[in-house]
C-alpha cells in the first residue's frame, strides 16, 4: 500500500487536542519525495547527514555490520556509493553522528559486555579513521556537541543473556580539541542516593546489581551552548545531567509515575476488545524514555522525551507478565476477575519488578511499561513541565484506519524517536512512533504549548528521525529523513 500523509485540515474536522485549540499552519506541509532501500531488517536504524560533502551515513546491521554511504546531493534521487566495514573495529555499529566534517560511530565490542569504541573518520576521507577511542560497554548512541568540541556516547552496559555478567552503565565524554582524550563517567557516586531515587520512581531492579551496574544510558541531548548533556536512563525511568566542562555527572533525575486512572491519561489496554477505546484503568505507568531532544526558552533548558517503554527480558531474568497471569491482591482489586479478562486488562503487559510491596506474591498495584506520550522536563531540576497525553488520540483521530490495535496490550503507538527543527520561524517537533509506522509533526510555542500539524505515514518501524534545515539542505528545502529499521528503508520528506 502506498504510504501517504494526513494533513492537519483532516484532523481539525475529527478531533480537538486536549491541551490547546488547534491552529492551522499552512506553511508546514511535508510530503515524501523519495526513498532508498538500505537492506533488510535492521538495515536503516540511525542516519546522520554531512552538509560539507552532501552525504548520508546510515547504520546497517542487516548482515555484516557496516555504515552505508549515500550520495544525497539530489534528495529526490539518493544513491548508495559505498560503505564502511565496522567489523574491523568490533561487533557492530549502533549509532552515527556528524559534525564539522567528522563522522563518529558508536561500536560495541565483539562481546557486548566488554568495553566498546567510538571510531572517528573525516567525511572526505573514509578509508582510515582519524581516532579510535575506547569507551564503556555497549555504546548505544553517539552525538557531537553543537560547537563540535565534544563527542558524547551513552554506554548502555547491558547484561549478558544469562544475567551473570552485568557491566556498569557509563557516559563517555571525548574532547576533540585535546587529541580525542576521553573521560568515561560511571554512577558509583550515586549509590548513597539509591533509596531516595527509588522512592521517587527511579528503578534499580536488575538481579544482584548495584545502582552503577543497573543504570543503562540510552540517548544523549546537548544544549545549544555545549555546556551540558542530558542522558536518558531508559530502563531506570530517569535522566542524568552531565557538565561537559568538568566532565562530571551532576544529577540523576527520577521521572516518577503516570496515573492512568486519572482523566486525560486514558489508554487502550486490550488487543481483544474488537475496538479502539481509550479508558481509565487502575494502573501506574513508568515513562521509560528512549530518545530526547533539547531546546532553550529565555535561557532555560528543556528536554522532550519520547516515552517508548522498554523492559528487561533475558533468559536469566525477565520482568514481563500479563495482568491475567498475576495473583492480584483481593483488597486492592476486588474486581480482579473482571479486570483480568482478555477484553479488559488481562492481556496488558506489566512489570513484575514492582507492585508486590510485601513480597507475598499478590500484587497490590499494577505498573505499566511506557507512558505512550512525549514529555517536557526542566533541564535544571528534572521536574516535569507537562506530559503530552494526546499522542495516541491525535493519531487515532487523524488516521483511524492505521492504528494497530494488536499493540494495545503492549506499548501502544510506542513513541521512540524525537527531533526538532525550524521552518519560517516556527519550531517543529517530530515524534517517531514505531508500532504504527508514523511520525507526528507538532508546532511548539513557548515552553510547552503544542499544536498538532500532520502525521506522516512511514515505513515499517521508524527508528531514526533526522531534520535537515533549509540552510543545510542540498536543495534548499527543509527535509525530514526517517530511518525504518524493520523494512530497511530511508524515506525523505520535503516541506513544500
Amino acid at each position: 500500500m502506498k504510504k501517504h500523509y494526513v494533513s492537519f485540515l483532516i484532523l481539525s474536522a475529527l478531533f480537538s487536542c486536549n491541551h490547546h485549540d488547534p491552529i492551522l499552519i499552512t506553511t508546514v506541509d511535508f510530503a515524501q519525495i523519495s526513498s532508498i532501500k538500505i537492506g533488510g531488517e535492521a538495515a536503516a536504524e540511525i542516519t546522520a547527514f554531512d552538509p560539507e560533502t552532501n552525504q548520508l551515513f546510515v547504520v546497517n546491521n542487516s548482515g555484516s555490520s557496516k555504515v552505508d554511504i549515500v550520495n544525497f546531493s539530489d534528495p529526490s534521487n539518493p544513491t548508495i556509493t559505498g560503505s564502511i566495514d565496522v567489523t574491523q573495529f568490533g561487533g557492530g555499529v549502533n549509532s552515527v553522528a556528524v559534525k564539522n566534517g567528522m563522522l563518529a560511530m558508536a561500536v560495541e565490542a565483539n562481546t557486548k559486555t566488554d568495553p566498546g569504541m567510538v571510531v572517528v573518520f573525516s567525511t572526505d576521507q573514509l578509508t582510515s579513521p582519524i581516532a579510535q577511542v575506547a569507551v564503556g560497554a555497549l555504546p548505544d548512541m553517539v552525538i557531537f556537541s553543537p560547537n563540535g568540541r565534544f563527542i558524547v556516547s551513552a554506554n548502555e552496559g547491558e547484561p549478558n543473556d544469562a544475567y551473570t555478567i552485568d557491566p556498569v552503565g557509563t557516559i563517555s565524554v571525548i574532547d576533540v580539541n585535546a587529541s580525542f582524550s576521553v573521560s568515561t563517567l560511571g554512577f558509583e557516586g550515586f549509590e548513597s542516593q539509591k533509596t531516595s531515587l527509588m522512592s521517587k520512581g527511579f528503578r534499580v531492579f536488575g538481579a544482584g546489581a548495584s545502582l552503577a551496574q543497573d543504570v543503562e544510558p540510552e540517548y544523549v541531548a546537548i544544549d545549544e551552548n555545549s555546556e551540558f548533556a542530558w542522558v536518558t536512563l531508559q530502563e531506570n525511568n530517569g535522566m542524568a545531567k552531565v557538565n561537559l566542562s568538568t566532565k562530571t555527572i551532576t544529577d540523576v533525575f527520577p521521572f516518577g509515575l503516570k496515573d492512568n486512572s486519572l482523566d486525560g491519561n486514558e489508554l487502550d489496554v486490550s488487543d481483544r476488545d474488537n475496538e479502539v477505546t481509550l479508558k481509565s484503568w487502575p494502573l501506574f505507568s513508568y515513562f521509560l524514555p528512549d530518545a530526547l531532544v533539547n531546546y532553550s526558552v529565555n535561557g532555560n533548558n528543556y528536554l522532550i522525551t519520547a516515552n517508548e517503554g522498554d523492559t528487561r527480558d533475558y533468559d536469566g531474568y525477565s520482568e514481563e507478565s500479563r495482568v491475567k497471569d498475576l495473583d492480584l491482591d483481593p483488597f486492592a482489586f476486588p474486581n480482579a476477575e473482571q479486570l483480568q479478562k482478555d477484553e479488559n486488562m488481562g492481556r496488558y503487559t506489566v512489570t513484575t519488578s514492582a507492585g508486590d510491596a510485601n513480597g507475598d506474591g499478590k500484587f497490590e498495584k499494577l505498573y505499566g511499561i511506557g507512558a505512550r506520550s512525549f514529555t517536557v522536563w526542566d533541564g535544571a531540576s528534572g521536574a516535569m513541565v507537562m506530559d503530552y497525553n494526546s499522542l495516541e488520540k491525535d493519531f487515532i483521530a487523524a488516521a483511524p484506519n492505521s492504528y494497530d490495535d494488536g499493540r494495545s496490550d503492549n506499548k501502544g503507538v510506542e513513541p521512540e524517536g524525537v527531533t526538532m527543527g525550524a521552518i519560517n520561524e516556527k519550531t517543529l517537533v517530530f515524534v517517531g512512533m514505531e508500532r504504527v509506522d508514523a511520525v507526528m509533526v507538532y508546532e511548539l510555542k513557548g515552553i510547552s504549548s503544542f499544536n498538532f500539524i500532520q502525521v506522516l505515514e512511514t515505513g515499517d518501524a521508524p527508528e531514526g528521525v533526522l531534520f535537515i534545515s533549509a540552510e543545510e539542505s542540498p536543495n534548499g528545502k527543509p527535509l525530514l529523513i526517517v530511518s525504518s529499521e524493520r523494512d530497511g528503508f530511508l524515506r525523505i520528506y520535503q516541506n513544500n
